[in-house]
């Protein structure tokens, strides 16, 4: 008698155990939430990726700037030396 009311009892918690469980939508929200979570990630990790892309093309274009600035600077003082009869360095 004492081993049918143990199995009866270990019967009767994994009944209730299963039936307070989280449901099949519940389990599928869940999982979606978690889809989104990733996307959201995902997608601001391209964001900062493109971000910084964008940052070091601009880096760039401001370095070439400068690079020719200095270049035509050079350039003109080399003219200017040139026309007062002044020697090259």
């Amino acid at each position: 008698m004492k081993k049918v009311l143990s199995i009866v009892a270990v019967a009767a918690l994994s009944v209730a155990f299963v039936a307070c469980g989280p449901s099949k939508e519940e389990i599928e929200k869940r999982e979606k939430e978690k889809q989104d979570s990733i996307a959201a990630v995902e997608k601001s990790k391209q964001d900062s990726i493109a971000a910084a892309e964008a940052e070091a093309a601009v880096a760039a274009e401001a370095a070439a700037a400068a690079e020719k600035a200095k270049a035509d600077s050079i350039h003109m003082a080399d003219s200017l030396a040139h026309a007062k009869g002044g020697k090259k360095k």
